[in-house]
């Protein structure tokens, strides 16, 4: 069998919006959000909190296959030496093909470019793949909330994970 190419990972560009919203909207799971779905008026996929250079994507095939948002977890001067995840996905018909993964080692070293020390990230206790994605990388738990968020009638776990760069 014929090894896949291997997933472009590139800055993202503000042209890239529209792609990257409908992306966000065909990925949406209670698996791993805890915002509604989304419904119309769609807003922008960047804003004043995530603009096109605090996000990495991954094409595959010519196309968009997946994103991930690096930015900081507050906008504290005294917290600037971490980056955090603030959200992954990855299209359907990209899964199992490594975009995942690069998008996660592209976010530490972006980070790591950065000037981070630390990167982390929340992750629903639930969503069993992506924290053994983290986990593979190198992320550990450190820090549990317990049946934080209600979703679709089920009380799940909010997991805090990290590691040093």
């Amino acid at each position: 069998m014929p090894e896949l190419p291997a997933p472009h990972i590139r800055v993202a560009r503000p042209e890239d919006d529209g792609e990257l919203a409908l992306l966000d909207r065909l990925t949406w799971s209670p698996l791993h959000a805890v915002m509604p779905e989304p419904q119309p008026p769609y807003p922008p996929f960047f804003n004043e909190r995530h603009a096109p250079e605090d996000c990495l994507v991954a094409e595959l095939d010519g196309r968009l296959a997946g994103y991930v948002h690096l930015g900081f977890p507050t906008p504290l001067d005294s917290n600037r030496h971490v980056r955090q995840i603030q959200g992954l996905a990855v299209a359907e018909e990209a899964r199992g093909r490594g975009a995942g993964r690069a998008l996660v080692r592209a976010a530490v070293d972006e980070a790591r470019r950065r000037g981070a020390r630390r990167i982390t990230l929340r992750v629903l206790g639930h969503n069993t793949v992506a924290r053994a994605l983290y986990e593979a990388e190198g992320f550990v738990v450190e820090g549990i909330l317990p049946e934080e968020f209600l979703l679709d009638g089920t009380y799940v776990d909010d997991v805090f994970m990290g590691r040093f760069l």
